[in-house]
């Protein structure tokens, strides 16, 4: 079994082949990326003769192709869009089973989500997503589209939840990276990077489709807001969440719901942060006069801010996620939720983000390789986590501690 990680280098991608190659059915992980100082960096630190690193340039089509028929199944970490969409396509077209974590544009690419996507000329985004989906079950191919955490975990436990029960009619889903308690005061906005914050204020700007009464609208990004009491797992903590852009594919996959939406969990007072900062227009895109110069709000604030949210020496994450998943069954009215806290590793040096992403990505590689999840063409992770696949993957997490408690009430 070979599994080929781009974007090996980075955090998450790094996560996934320190994990991968603890596996002694895995005989070779190849990561990939541009620069070979950072590759060896992250072999040395794996430190497994399996890590083979590949320098290449994903825009390198036939190259990458070359490689990718080397492996067996192919992750996706890329630091952006555009190059995780390049690498999807061109897995798809070299035969490769691929695995995405940075975003799902399942079979409807998101229209605010667009950066980098090169759409072939005279193809809708809605026909791009069909072509894509109807090229991979022509060449053989299973593209799980956003697996990771948020999109993931979520989804595959809310996917869990609804085949539970008779009829599914509501799923929120809660999930979100946040600094440990005890670290949050000491950085703006409460917050601590754990992903690409570039990213992060991004999806506070756009448009995201949720259902609300039996329809699809588009509702403005950390709207419809939550305070809420996180009591199970041994924590009694009060946190709150707003809506994002974080399971699309549930808009597609699961139609019957009456009403579904994802929300990112903070600690009280973040999303407060952010609406001063959106007032003041410091959340802008467009330039902005100064002095004779033109700048960008937000290009100007993230220069400002970032330095300040990176954690500092010894200061550890923490996720969270707790999902509502109501229906009925049996004719009675069903309540399944869905409770994890996970905190970092700090004997590995591994952040929670780094766990709760890549080794779901990891777990859900190796079910590809035994061949254990077969549905081809575009799959999101509630469509092929599924029975005793889906006990499978909720045991390898637990061998990580990462735990998942379900509790069902009428």
């Amino acid at each position: 079994m070979k599994a080929l990680v781009f974007g090996g280098s980075g955090k998450i991608g790094s996560a996934v082949a320190w994990d991968l190659a603890k596996d002694e059915e895995v005989e070779a992980i190849g990561i990939v990326g541009r620069r070979k100082d950072a590759l060896e960096k992250i072999k040395r630190w794996i430190g497994s003769k399996k890590i083979v690193p590949h320098v290449l340039d994903v825009n390198d089509k036939k190259a990458a192709i070359n490689l990718m028929k080397q492996y067996d199944v192919g992750t996706i970490a890329m630091p952006d869009r555009k190059t995780s969409y390049k690498v999807a396509h061109t897995a798809i077209e070299a035969g490769l089973n691929i695995i995405d974590m940075l975003e799902e544009f399942h079979r409807r690419p998101d229209a605010y989500e667009t950066e980098g996507l090169e759409v072939p000329q005279g193809m809708t985004l809605d026909k791009y997503g069909d072509w894509l989906h109807n090229t991979a079950i022509t060449n053989g191919v299973t593209f799980i589209d956003g697996m990771g955490f948020a999109p993931g975990l979520s989804n595959v436990t809310v996917g869990e939840a609804i085949r539970k029960m008779d009829t599914a009619e509501s799923a929120i889903a809660r999930v979100g990276g946040i600094p440990a308690k005890g670290f949050a005061q000491k950085h703006p906005l409460r917050y601590m990077i754990t992903w690409a914050f570039e990213h992060v204020l991004r999806e506070y700007m756009i448009k995201v489709e949720v259902i609300k009464n039996s329809k699809v609208m588009e509702v403005a990004a950390i709207s419809d807001r939550e305070t809420f009491q996180f009591s199970k797992l041994g924590k009694n903590e009060e946190l709150q969440c707003a809506v994002t852009a974080g399971m699309p594919s549930f808009i597609f996959s699961r139609p019957q719901l009456k009403e579904f939406a994802e929300k990112t969990i903070r600690w009280p007072g973040h999303f407060q942060g952010i609406d001063t900062l959106k007032e003041c227009g410091l959340l802008d895109m467009e330039p902005h006069d100064f002095n004779g110069a033109k700048i960008v709000p937000r290009e100007f604030l993230l220069s400002l801010i970032t330095p300040k949210l990176q954690p500092l020496e010894g200061e550890t994450d923490v996720c969270v996620m707790y999902n509502t998943t109501i229906g009925t069954k049996d004719g009675k009215k069903v309540k399944i939720e869905h409770f994890m806290w996970d905190e970092a590793d700090t004997e590995n040096d591994i952040s929670s983000m780094m766990r709760v992403t890549g080794f779901p990505v990891a777990i859900a590689a190796k079910l590809l390789m035994e061949g254990l999840i077969n549905e081809k063409g575009i799959v999101p992770p509630e469509d092929c986590i599924k029975g005793k696949v889906y006990d499978r993957f909720m045991n390898e997490l637990k061998k990580r501690n990462i735990d998942i408690l379900e509790v069902i009430e009428e």
